[in-house]
């Protein structure tokens, strides 16, 4: 490279041209490191929640159990059954209703690097401001 004062323009126009790439790759590596890390973190949390998922679905079972046996005695076992099967239905419903208004929040996009990129777009526009 030659000092900026007696480059040509070509010259300078080449330098320019490897600032770009260069600049297109680090945003590149961030876009990256940042999806990296997050799919990490989603990964850790989901496996918690496999877990946690298993867990609770066993206590569930046992105490449906428990609560089918119990409303037996008075109102006979394929009734208490069937009532337990309804409020469970109802628990699904629910909770199917919420993950999905929830799930509709969820962005996957990279926020940090596209907000990076528009901020070079526009210093590529206007380089002196």
């Amino acid at each position: 490279m030659t000092t900026r004062g007696d480059a040509s323009l070509g010259e300078l126009i080449t330098d320019a041209a490897g600032d770009v790439q260069k600049l297109l790759r680090q945003e590149l590596a961030l876009a990256k490191a940042e999806l990296r890390e997050e799919a990490t973190r989603a990964g850790k949390a989901a496996g918690m929640y496999g877990g946690a998922g298993y867990a609770g679905s066993m206590v569930l079972a046992l105490l449906s159990a428990a609560a089918v046996i119990g409303l037996g005695h008075l109102i006979g076992y394929g009734w208490s059954a069937l009532i337990i099967a309804v409020v469970w239905a109802i628990v699904g419903a629910v909770l199917y209703t919420t993950g999905r208004k929830q799930m509709r929040t969820v962005s996957p996009k990279p926020e940090q690097t596209i907000e990076t990129l528009k901020e070079d777009a526009r210093w590529a526009r206007h380089p002196t401001r």
